[in-house]
């Protein structure tokens, strides 16, 4: 088979970490359980799980639901740290910038890391969402790597044209921004113009 014709299958990594901002992957998780097509694999750093419970009340399992693989950060033989595990993109979501900086700078500490950066090697789409601020020149500075890297920069900034009536609506729409950069059909949030 030549290269041009090569599809990855119907699997996205998911990771969560520490940041604000865990309605993002609620509603990224909630829209994903309702696609059986695609596989769904996951990982939560220690404290993405703590900032889970903090923000929403809820476990990783309960954030992920029964159908998505979910894997342990300390994991170094899941296969999500392997090129050879085929994916269509990893999306990290929220980014603190500890794991931004660990990716820009190639620094596999965990698995989150070890898959961001075998996603990147691989050529495979990145999408650090990235939450903080203000950014300091280091924040600013891993950015850059991460993006000279291959990364998509995609921070945690919701837009208003839609006129969310609510932070689940506001959520959704952000969500369906980063489904169109993974080139995931969906069908959530109004399109400017639309």
């Amino acid at each position: 088979m030549s290269p041009s014709a090569f599809q990855a299958p119907n699997r996205l990594v998911v990771a969560i970490t520490g940041a604000s901002g865990m309605l993002y992957a609620r509603e990224l998780f909630a829209y994903l359980d309702k696609r059986p097509d695609l596989e769904v694999h996951a990982v939560v750093s220690e404290a993405g799980e703590q900032v889970l419970r903090l923000e929403l009340g809820l476990t990783f399992p309960e954030l992920t639901g029964p159908r998505v693989i979910r894997h342990h950060v300390r994991d170094f033989a899941a296969p999500l740290a392997s090129g050879s595990f085929l994916h269509q993109g990893m999306v990290v979501i929220p980014c603190t910038m500890g794991t931004l900086g660990a990716i820009a700078q190639g620094q596999s500490r965990n698995l989150i890391h070890r898959a961001a950066e075998v996603t990147l090697k691989e050529r495979r789409p990145l999408i650090l969402v990235v939450r903080e601020t203000p950014l300091s020149l280091v924040h600013l500075r891993n950015m850059v790597a991460a993006a000279e890297a291959g990364a998509t920069i995609f921070p945690a900034m919701p837009s208003f044209y839609q006129r969310p009536e609510n932070l689940r609506e506001m959520a959704q729409n952000f969500v369906a921004r980063l489904l169109d950069h993974l080139l995931v059909p969906h069908d959530l949030g109004k399109r400017w113009g639309e």
